[in-house]
């Protein structure tokens, strides 16, 4: 106890949203210093990590679809949850080393971890040992809706329902909260990463063009919506790829609304998954949500018009949280200001000894 207490002394905490696409840091006093994208680089056949072990996050992501074949770009966590153990738990230690100023001892942080509300107790493990190697010292696991709920500053705390819809790269998350606890909640394996699917496939089905994934990201970005928007009209983009039939360069026009109609299915799916949830809610707690709505978060909040067709299907008000990619870092954060009220209702390592 006590070496842990010294180890405190030269450790800097945080707060990590562990995301399919991003990984965002946010530490005590400092918010969000560090967010990238979840991608490493590595030698093939070694996976050991490029450029002494600094070709991680924005660095590795411009190799996405474009490395030869010596080398290749993993986005090690796939769903919210851990595909590679070993690639994450070399990205884990760097975005801890990078954000910690190294000292006597190191960095040996406690760390707060925000992971999906769906996940086994198999992957949660896998995420706490991942951490534990990278160097942390203590490792606490939250659920991403409460997270999200506390860093959008919604009542969770008070005897009335709070809604969140966290829209990330690999889940989506619902969940109705109550008194400082989830009372109705699911999670889903559709969210930005699927969108993204469903581009590419329209362009393949409708042009013959295959196009990667950094492409489809960019589509959605840019001319991507869930309900149709003022501009749609004028509204269009060049897209480059690969012709399927000659297998040469090629270049085609899409419109906002092809790409929207792209789009249809993934956010049905988490439209319906919405529509569940408040199924499942306790009638005080409906009654609560007519006056206090939901509240978007993620990065597929930003995708426009999601908050209008969810409300148009739920008939509730919805509003998207302040910089929603942010919000599930933020709220790791507080978690880690209040360790010690909250810790009781947190996973820890210690409790799977």
């Amino acid at each position: 106890m006590i070496f842990d207490s010294i180890l405190g002394l030269f450790s800097v905490d945080m707060g990590i949203d562990l995301g399919t696409c991003n990984t965002l840091v946010c530490v005590r006093g400092q918010g969000v210093v560090l967010n990238e994208p979840s991608v490493v680089a590595v030698k093939r056949g070694t996976n050991k990590v490029l450029q002494n072990g600094n070709a991680v996050g924005l660095v590795a992501k411009e190799m996405l679809g474009k490395t030869p074949g010596s080398i290749s770009a993993i986005r090690p966590m796939k769903d919210g949850v851990i595909a590679d153990f070993d690639i994450t738990e070399a990205m884990l230690g760097y975005f801890i080393r990078k954000v910690h100023r190294r000292g006597l001892f190191g960095a040996h942080p406690r760390v707060v971890i925000a992971v999906p509300s769906g996940i086994t107790a198999v992957e949660k493990r896998a995420v706490l040992n991942s951490a534990e190697r990278a160097g942390a010292r203590r490792v606490y696991l939250v659920d991403e809706p409460m997270a999200a709920g506390i860093g959008a500053e919604m009542p969770i705390t008070e005897p009335t329902a709070s809604m969140v819809v966290d829209i990330g790269g690999g889940t989506t998350e619902v969940a109705i909260i109550s008194l400082a606890d989830i009372s109705v909640c699911e999670s889903i394996r559709v969210a930005g990463d699927d969108m993204d699917e469903a581009i590419a496939a329209h362009m393949k089905r409708t042009y013959n063009l295959m196009i990667g994934e950094q492409t489809s990201e960019k589509i959605k970005m840019q001319i991507g919506s869930a309900a149709p928007q003022s501009d749609d009209d004028e509204l269009s983009m060049e897209v480059r790829g690969r012709d399927m039939i000659s297998g040469l360069p090629r270049k085609t026009l899409v419109s906002a609304e092809e790409v929207r109609e792209a789009l249809r299915e993934p956010i049905g799916s988490i439209i319906d998954c919405v529509m569940r949830t408040l199924e499942r809610a306790e009638p005080e707690l409906a009654a609560d949500l007519v006056d206090n709505g939901i509240v978007l978060c993620g990065g597929g909040a930003i995708l426009r018009g999601i908050d209008t067709v969810i409300s148009n299907a739920t008939g509730l008000d919805v509003r998207i949280a302040a910089e929603p990619l942010t919000v599930v870092a933020r709220g790791t954060a507080v978690y880690l200001e209040h360790i010690d009220l909250w810790k009781e209702t947190m996973e820890s390592g210690e409790d799977q000894i």
